[in-house]
């Protein structure tokens, strides 16, 4: 019972994280080809029974236009495949695509779509947009640190989001004693410049 538990927790604060991650990926990889997989990462961070996790993700397609030169004419498309999330144990990965967390049979995909990039100071950008999990969209504004690395573009910085604005986490699992509501995306994207 309480393996099971624990699994259920992990994958539930992972899976909100998987999908606003992914959205901050496909905001600034450029495009998919152009992300280089073996040097970038994002995680989710939450709290499982108040003890801090850290869990990874791995599938997801980005259609990206980005000019730091004109953030203004920019944009970003994501798309996530809900089941592709890894939590280091195939219970654990099969239980997130269940239908108390992200239910990936009837929802099998998250998107984030971008609606305006802005720059800020010293390498810094704002991306908002439409972050879809679970059939539920909501607006988001992803913040994101740039900075050239020789030929490279690096992204850097971290999404806060609440895993029951997504419905992730139903029934018995609403309760945020066990699995804290808060999650916390972070990444680091690495792409090679155009």
């Amino acid at each position: 019972m309480i393996q099971r538990l624990a699994s259920k927790v992990s994958v539930v604060a992972l899976g909100a994280a998987l999908a606003a991650g992914a959205a901050f990926t496909a905001s600034f990889a450029l495009n998919a080809e152009a992300a280089d997989a073996a040097k970038s990462s994002v995680s989710a961070v939450f709290k499982q029974m108040n003890v801090p996790v850290e869990g990874k993700f791995n599938h997801f397609s980005a259609d990206v236009h980005f000019d730091p030169a004109n953030a203004a004419a920019s944009s970003a498309k994501l798309d996530v495949d809900v089941a592709s999330f890894d939590l280091g144990s195939p219970d654990y990965n099969k239980e997130v695509a269940g239908d108390e967390w992200f239910d990936a049979g009837k929802f099998p995909h998250a998107t984030f779509v971008s609606t305006q990039i802005k720059p800020g100071a010293n390498g810094a950008y704002s991306v908002a947009g439409k972050l879809t999990i679970k059939g539920k969209t909501t607006d988001v504004v992803v913040p994101v640190q740039y900075h050239k690395d020789g030929a490279n573009q690096v992204f850097d910085g971290a999404l806060p989001i609440k895993r029951l604005a997504y419905n992730i986490g139903t029934g018995e699992w609403k309760d945020t004693s066990v699995v804290a509501d808060d999650v916390q995306i972070k990444f680091h994207i690495v792409a090679g410049a155009h």
